[in-house]
């Protein structure tokens, strides 16, 4: 078989085959050697960003390290300055992949890893993915995901579509009469997967519900659906087992890290431990016991370029008590739920939406920390920012095109500076709320 989707990755100069031999031996570490692994490569990567790395230098005001509780937590506000201030000697813009976080949790910013690290997520997907019979060259996907769409982003996002086996329904209007669209795909292609934000997917699985469908009646070929990005509840993992009539697989991940926590096949949300190293802590930065509540903490063990060193990620998780090193589970996880946005024309746009909304307002010299968008009315929103200037009639302008673009012209915004913003309880920040 033609493999596409590996010699793509190849192509784009990420050493996939290296990474799979690589992820294959860390697999094999036993249960008693795992601890040995975890504190080895948690070493390596520290000592790396310690010498290579002036932003790490910087952060750890040492040139070495005795006690792995002592290491500072980085946090989302101190990734907000330009990129190539936090790159490590011997790494480029040019010579690393790049990405932006979705600033789901409000702090946006440019994230970079270099290639191999890269390639090794890549094989910790493919490998997670194949739990399900997912073969990412052959299984072809019904993607639920957004899509830039300026024209050369557009473009670039189809053809990384086509090399990887998938069909992409934008999200940005799931109205009934796109979704009646959506559900001819259904009906005509030979589909073995879905993937794809929760909330869209349930969406979805709400249309089927009302028309009384299970989609596996016009879609045999379909066997298992993985959501994620948002929470997952379990009414509506119920409704979409149901209508769907596939399993529903309960994804975590982070663009910037991995796949976090990936439910397996014994429906155990099994942690990540090949690629990163995940702490619970308390308020005061310290690990707490399986079993209790904290702020998750995540250590990414093979990025060279980047430092994602006890980095905070912006939820709260427990561990469950069967947890080991080689094996931990995650028991629970709070946050990371998105509302819906209801629209004057009838659209509905999952709240994740106004991440390709809000891209606008994102620069790297990190003028815009935070921010948060509020619905107060079916046409009217208020975006709350953090900046260290007001925002100029040009960029609101931009944002303004954007908003026209990906949601619908006529919406009404209005645009406050703050010093802080209001978080939860949980100090948290939600991107999104609709008050009506």
């Amino acid at each position: 078989m033609f493999n596409l989707f590996h010699l793509s990755l190849k192509l784009s100069g990420f050493p996939i085959e290296k990474a799979q031999a690589d992820f294959e031996k860390i697999l094999q570490i036993s249960e008693a050697d795992y601890p040995d692994y975890l504190e080895t490569k948690k070493r390596e990567i520290v000592e790396f960003h310690l010498k290579n790395n002036v932003f790490y230098q910087n952060l750890v005001r040492k040139e070495t390290f005795d006690n792995w509780n002592d290491l500072p937590v980085l946090t989302k506000k101190d990734l907000q300055k330009p990129l190539k201030d936090r790159l490590s000697k011997a790494y480029s813009e040019k010579t690393v992949f790049m990405n932006k976080t979705s600033g789901s949790s409000g702090d946006p910013f440019v994230f970079a890893k270099d290639k191999e690290a890269h390639a090794i997520t890549w094989a910790s997907i493919i490998h997670r993915f194949g739990w399900y019979g997912v073969d990412f060259n052959s299984s072809y996907q019904a993607r639920f995901y957004g899509i830039p769409l300026d024209f050369i982003g557009y473009r670039k996002e189809r053809l990384k579509d086509f090399l990887s086996k998938r069909y992409r329904f934008p999200i940005f209007d799931l109205s009934d009469t796109i979704l009646d669209g959506v559900l001819d795909h259904f009906k005509t292609k030979k589909f073995y997967y879905i993937n794809g934000y929760t909330s869209s997917i349930v969406l979805f699985g709400k249309y089927l519900q009302t028309r009384n469908i299970i989609l596996t009646d016009v879609c045999p070929t379909l066997k298992v659906c993985m959501v994620t990005s948002e929470m997952l509840f379990e009414e509506d993992k119920i409704l979409l087992e149901k209508h769907l009539g596939i399993p529903v697989v309960n994804e975590y991940g982070a663009s910037e890290l991995d796949l976090i926590a990936f439910q397996n096949v014994k429906d155990e949300w099994q942690v990540n431990s090949e690629t990163l190293f995940v702490e619970i802590l308390d308020e005061n930065n310290q690990p707490v016991s399986c079993g209790k509540e904290g702020k998750v903490v995540i250590t990414s063990l093979y990025n060279k370029a980047h430092p994602f060193i006890r980095y905070e990620i912006g939820d709260v998780g427990i561990l469950d008590e069967k947890s080991t090193l080689k094996k931990p589970i995650l028991k629970k996880l709070i946050g990371r739920t998105s509302d819906v946005a209801l629209l004057p024309s009838g659209k509905k746009s999952p709240g994740l939406t106004f991440y390709y909304v809000t891209k606008s307002i994102i620069e790297d010299d990190g003028n815009v920390k935070e921010f948060i968008v509020r619905q107060t009315k079916l046409d009217s929103f208020e975006i709350d920012y953090v900046s260290s200037v007001e925002l100029t009639s040009e960029q609101i302008q931009e944002i303004e095109k954007a908003i026209a673009k990906y949601l619908e012209p006529g919406l009404h915004f209005t645009y406050n500076r703050k010093e802080v913003l209001e978080r939860t309880k949980r100090g948290k920040l939600k991107q999104f709320q609709s008050m009506i």
